[in-house]
C-alpha cells in the first residue's frame, strides 16, 4: 500500500481511506469464503472491490474537483461503517485448511509469500515511477498540473488512476492479512493510513507533490517497522507507536518543507 500511496502523494493527493478499504476487503473475503465461494474467485472479487473504491475516490477528486482530503476522509468513515455493518463487529473465521490461508502463510523459495509479493510490487513501482510515461506524468502533475494539462495530457485520467492503484493495494493488504490471521474483521487496518503516509513522507516523497521515491518509501516503511518492534522488545506500551507515528509524520513534513524551500532559494 505504501508503494501505491507514493504515486498518490507524488500527484499532490492523499488517500486516507486505505485502512478502511483494507478492513472492508478483509471482512468481505472472510464472509465470501464462509459462503463457500472458491478462494481464487474471492481474491479476484476483493481486488475488484478495492479498485472500485479507488475509482470512486478518484472520480470525485479528479473529475468533480473535490479535495482529496475531504473525499477520502468521507470514504474512510463510510467504508469502515460498511465493514462494521456487514460483520456486526464480530471476527469471521476462515477455515485453516482453505488454500486461501496460504496467501498469508505460504513460502516460495524460502521467502514468505507476502514478502515476495511486496518485493515484486516495489520493483514494479520503482520502474513505473522512474522509467515510464505514467511515472513522468504522475510526477509532472504534482509539480505543475497546469503545464502537464497544456501539453495535451489527460490529467484527470492519470489522477484517477493513482487512486485506483491505491484501492487495489489496500485490497491486496486486506487479503493477505485475512489469510495470515485466518479471520476477517472490521477492525483490521485501524490507523493503517497514518503508518502508510508516515512511511512515504519519511522516505522523502514530498507531501505536496512533484517528487516521489519508491526506495525511500521502502526505507521509511522498514524504519517504522523497526521502531514498532523495538518498542515491543523494550516492553513499552504499543500505544506509543501511534504517538511516534504522528511525530514522525510531523518531523518528516517539516524536513520536507525546509529542504524544498532551501532548493527553491538555491
Amino acid at each position: 500500500a505504501a508503494v501505491a500511496m507514493t504515486f498518490v502523494i507524488t500527484t499532490g493527493g492523499i488517500d486516507l481511506s486505505v485502512g478502511s478499504t483494507l478492513a472492508l476487503v478483509n471482512a468481505l473475503a472472510a464472509l465470501a469464503l464462509a459462503e463457500g465461494l472458491p478462494w481464487p474467485l474471492v481474491v479476484v472479487l476483493m481486488l475488484l472491490v478495492g479498485a472500485l473504491l479507488g475509482l470512486i475516490n478518484g472520480y470525485f477528486i479528479a473529475y468533480e474537483g473535490i479535495p482529496a482530503f475531504i473525499v477520502t476522509l468521507a470514504t474512510l468513515s463510510a467504508v469502515r461503517g460498511l465493514a462494521l455493518l456487514l460483520t456486526q463487529g464480530y471476527s469471521i473465521p476462515i477455515a485453516a485448511d482453505s488454500g486461501f490461508v496460504e496467501l498469508g502463510r505460504g513460502w516460495v523459495l524460502g521467502i514468505p509469500l507476502p514478502a515476495l509479493v511486496a518485493i515484486i510490487l516495489a520493483l514494479v513501482g520503482f520502474i513505473a515511477l522512474r522509467a515510464t510515461r505514467f511515472g513522468r506524468y504522475v510526477t509532472g502533475i504534482g509539480a505543475n498540473k497546469e503545464a502537464v494539462r497544456r501539453s495535451g495530457v489527460n490529467v484527470r485520467r492519470y489522477e484517477m488512476s493513482v487512486y485506483v492503484l491505491s484501492g487495489l493495494a489496500a485490497a491486496l493488504g486486506g487479503i493477505v492479512i485475512a489469510a495470515r490471521l485466518g479471520s476477517g474483521s472490521s477492525n483490521a487496518g485501524v490507523g493503517f493510513e497514518l503508518e502508510v503516509i508516515a512511511a512515504v513522507v519519511l522516505g522523502g516523497t514530498y507531501l505536496f507533490g512533484g517528487r516521489g521515491t519508491i526506495v525511500g518509501t521502502l526505507l521509511g516503511a522498514l524504519t517504522i517497522a523497526v521502531i514498532g518492534n523495538g518498542l515491543i522488545l523494550a516492553h513499552i506500551s504499543p500505544f506509543f507507536t501511534q504517538i511516534i507515528t504522528g511525530i514522525i509524520i510531523l518531523v518528516a513534513i517539516w524536513l520536507n518543507t525546509r529542504l524544498f524551500q532551501v532548493r527553491r532559494r538555491g
